[in-house]
């Protein structure tokens, strides 16, 4: 009963790291605006978007907006354009990715009708919970090829 006990310490951190990969792959990305603004996490990236730093919105195979600076960020977690299922097709129904690039245009051009904050800066960084949490799966994998 021990020795699995010991196994299984042994292999939890290798799969943690699988688990995490799987996150940081396919749940990490996201795309979430709000008053003020557009955050846009790319994996482990963050940007953070003031509308008035917005200089276009647009849906190409990804959303992608252009900021004043000029720089562009592709968004990998918000609305993408696909090919259309014969459903889709066959229905007078605007896609989902179209709403959904819409709906943040929709915010978007509501703030700008407002006075915006000039000073705003964009702001990059990383996703630190993430990256604490790699090193901390990294570690105990480490810890676990040393006591084998």
């Amino acid at each position: 009963m021990r020795a699995d006990l010991a196994t299984m310490l042994l292999l939890a951190p290798w799969i943690g790291l699988a688990l995490w990969a799987v996150y940081v792959g396919l749940f990490a990305s996201v795309v979430i605006t709000d008053a003020t603004g557009i955050t846009v996490q790319n994996f482990l990236r963050r940007t953070r978007i003031p509308w008035g730093r917005v200089a276009d919105i647009d849906l190409r195979y990804q959303l992608v907006i252009s900021t004043t600076e000029p720089r562009r960020v592709t968004c990998y977690g918000g609305p993408a354009s696909g090919r259309r299922s014969a459903r889709e097709r066959d229905s007078a129904r605007t896609p989902a990715a179209l709403r959904d690039a819409d709906r943040i245009r929709e915010d978007w051009e509501a703030a700008t009708q407002t006075p915006a904050d000039s000073g705003a800066t964009v702001q990059r960084g990383w996703d630190l919970p993430a990256i604490a949490a790699a090193l901390v799966l990294v570690a105990g994998a480490g810890v676990a090829l040393a006591v084998v």
